[in-house]
């Protein structure tokens, strides 16, 4: 008899964007005429940036002649596109993080949820409340984070409350953790971390030998100066810090799948005996053996960005949705809802009029609106009587949406 990993039967109910896709099934189903606008999950709408097509059509010519065919690529990442992260995302703002240390993947997501892989199954896991539910979700299968207390909470987990009153900001804990999960700009509440809050945080891991993974994936849409678009502007962070970003906000890669995780290369962990493991070739050992790589021809269309002409048309893509974050929180403001995120992030987090319970908010936003956004709640226990809308639709349907839900 096989037996099953029953860890998975902690988990509570569906995955949440399942749950949604369920909900809005039925809704349809029921109500066939119903235009649907979906500003749920955050999911792209607009076209590949222009550099990005023309390179992966060329990449794709060059797979159709046996002169530059290519087969296998490295699980690591083309060097390519190694270098040109290296040296535009990090060289040119005066950070040290070479080539060597990126691992291109095919998404932030994918390297999320697998990292906690090359740690020990008794590390200690501290996460924001509310969070992306990857990085909880993956611990639980992975039997980290003990059994679901009847307050929606792990019991084997440290929970960060991200809440309205210390600015979103988490504080660290009082007690001792191995692995620190943060995100900024945060999914779900599109709010950022700044330098001293950061600074806190790597003098926290320093003190208590831990790794802060720090999701990234929205870095590029930060607009103000003083929020850091990478950890490791925090000194000391390259001692502490795994860094993870996406292009799929980014250029629009969330159907063509490419990201990449930062190692440095001096970053370790230690066995139970006190020996001290570069983390990096732990990663290298787990891509090598359950990763076959990103696409020649995505990889290429993910370089093509690292020019100016690429940097222009990724700004532009960026600007159109970030003018969609605006339409959204000023069009929440005129009817008295308060709302956060959407400065620096394409995410609008709102408080449910009437401390309404979250899913009962998108039921009435859904049937009386026909707009489907994403409960709070599903994100954690301090996501209730929130709700979080995404600026990836179109404008056209953004400012629809609006006129809706203002209505």
């Amino acid at each position: 008899m096989a037996k099953i990993n029953e860890n998975y039967l902690k988990l509570p109910g569906n995955y949440l964007f399942a749950e949604i896709g369920k909900r809005v099934a039925k809704f349809q189903a029921e109500n066939p005429d119903a235009e649907i606008i979906r500003l749920g999950i955050g999911d792209v709408t607009q076209p590949l940036p222009k550099v990005c097509i023309d390179a992966m059509t060329k990449a794709a010519l060059e797979l159709g002649d046996a002169k530059t065919f290519r087969g296998y690529g490295p699980e690591q990442g083309y060097d390519f596109l190694r270098e040109k992260i290296s040296e535009w995302n990090y060289k040119k703002r005066g950070l040290e993080i070479s080539a060597e240390e990126i691992f291109i993947s095919d998404g932030s997501k994918c390297d999320c949820g697998n990292i906690q892989e090359i740690f020990s199954q008794d590390s200690k896991i501290a996460i924001a409340d509310p969070v992306y539910p990857v990085y909880l979700d993956t611990n639980v299968m992975a039997g980290r984070t003990g059994n679901l207390k009847s307050d929606g909470r792990f019991e084997n987990v440290i929970y960060l409350p991200c809440t309205a009153e210390n600015n979103f900001s988490p504080a660290p804990p009082t007690e001792k953790v191995d692995l620190i999960y943060l995100c900024s700009p945060n999914n779900p509440t599109g709010t950022t971390l700044d330098k001293k809050i950061l600074s806190d945080w790597v003098a926290c891991a320093k003190e208590n030998n831990s790794v802060i993974l720090y999701d990234a994936a929205y870095a590029a849409y930060i607009t103000e100066k003083n929020i850091p678009r990478s950890i490791y502007e925090i000194e000391g962070a390259k001692d502490v810090a795994i860094e993870f970003r996406s292009f799929s906000k980014t250029a629009g890669f969330t159907g063509t799948r490419c990201g990449y995780v930062v190692i440095p290369e001096n970053l370790t962990g230690t066995t139970s005996s006190g020996e001290k493991i570069l983390l990096k070739n732990l990663w290298l050992r787990r891509q090598t053996t359950k990763f076959n790589g990103t696409a020649y021809i995505v990889q290429r269309g993910a370089e093509a960005i690292y020019s100016d002409e690429g940097q222009a048309q990724v700004k532009k893509l960026i600007d159109y949705y970030m003018t969609n974050a605006k339409i959204i929180r000023e069009g929440l403001a005129k009817i008295g809802l308060t709302a956060y995120g959407g400065v620096n992030a394409p995410y609008i987090w709102l408080k449910t009029p009437d401390n309404m319970p979250s899913w009962k908010f998108f039921d009435k936003l859904l049937n009386e609106a026909n707009v489907v956004g994403t409960p709070g709640a599903g994100f954690g226990p301090c996501g209730e009587n929130y709700f979080r809308l995404t600026s990836f639709g179109s404008y056209e349907n953004t400012v629809e949406a609006v006129e809706r839900i203002v209505k």
